[in-house]
């Protein structure tokens, strides 16, 4: 299985930097700089592990979850943001990320985050009688 991973971060330093590592450590990443890319991306392809910013100009990544996990409701989906509250923390839950990380980044946070997806997945498709959980 092709480990898809997608970052969507309107800060190109952000967003270079994670792609930048992420790829080094073996995942095939998209990187983009809105929320509307990331549906536009969605259209095109699957992506197993998103990393989604929640401040963003188009859309938040709040509003943007929501929308993924409509259709994609077994990925994988984390936010990031350099604003820390319990009010964002519970709207995060409620709109459907998996976990929440705070900016600056620590790439070895977000690649055990990215290698714990990735293993339940495979965990998930190797059972036996089970459909893959993830659509293509």
């Amino acid at each position: 299985m092709e480990k898809t991973v997608l970052i969507v971060d309107d800060a190109a330093p952000v967003r270079e930097l994670l792609a930048s590592a992420l790829s080094k450590r073996g995942y095939t990443v998209t990187a983009v700089d809105s929320a509307q890319a990331a549906l536009d991306r969605l259209q095109e392809s699957y992506f197993h592990v998103m990393f989604v910013d929640l401040h963003m100009p188009d859309m938040s990544g709040v509003e943007l979850c929501e929308k993924i996990r409509r259709n994609y409701p077994l990925a994988f989906i984390y936010a990031m943001t350099a604003y820390v509250s319990i009010f964002a923390l519970t709207e995060c839950r409620q709109a459907g990320f998996d976990d929440y990380f705070v900016k600056p980044v620590n790439i070895d946070l977000f690649d055990r985050a990215a290698k714990e997806a990735f293993e339940k997945i495979k965990r998930w498709s190797s059972r036996p009688g089970a459909a893959s959980p993830v659509s293509t």
